[in-house]
């Protein structure tokens, strides 16, 4: 199984652009919760647990995570435990509510996705790589992550196998 690193700088690597992966930052979280409402239904609650196809779907997901980096793991598991309560939430609404809401967010995540790599200039990893479905959600925590001033050796590692972000240049205009 590949690390943390392995995983990250092979994504990392077909999101270079600062617009691409910003435009991550938005339909990454939207997917992430579009396949969650999705998978919902269908489900029924027990002693306060809502029981569907997203938990195992959830924990196989936290088990990778997990695997690869505690801190960023334990974040991703609190996340997906937002997730799996939205999709709950979403799931004993009707029919119409719960597919609008799942299908809505899944498209217009896709599309924010393609957006984003039509300026990187790139396809998107997973198209390479099934697991960029998985790290996908990763790249952006540690990214937001590294924005924050965190994880700063780990994002060393990365930028050293798959290179910087790409700085946009700012055209000043003389008056």
């Amino acid at each position: 199984m590949k690390n943390l690193v392995e995983h990250l700088s092979q994504y990392a690597a077909y999101h270079r652009d600062p617009r691409n992966i910003a435009s991550h930052f938005i339909g990454i979280p939207m997917i992430v919760v579009a396949v969650t409402v999705l998978l919902s239904r269908p489900g029924f609650s027990t002693g306060g647990l809502w029981l569907s196809p997203a938990l195992p779907a959830a924990l196989a997901s936290v088990w990778f995570y997990l695997r690869l980096d505690l801190r960023l793991g334990a974040l991703m598991t609190g996340l997906l435990a937002l997730c799996l309560w939205a999709g709950a939430a979403l799931a004993v609404q009707t029919t119409m509510a719960w597919l609008s809401a799942g299908l809505g967010l899944f498209v217009l995540g896709w599309v924010i996705q393609f957006v984003g790599h039509h300026y990187e200039g790139r396809k998107p990893a997973f198209v390479d790589d099934l697991s960029g479905l998985i790290v996908g959600p990763l790249f952006v925590v540690a990214e937001i992550a590294f924005l924050l001033g965190l994880c700063q050796g780990l994002k060393h590692e990365i930028e050293a196998r798959a290179g910087e972000v790409r700085r946009r240049e700012v055209v000043r205009l003389r008056g």
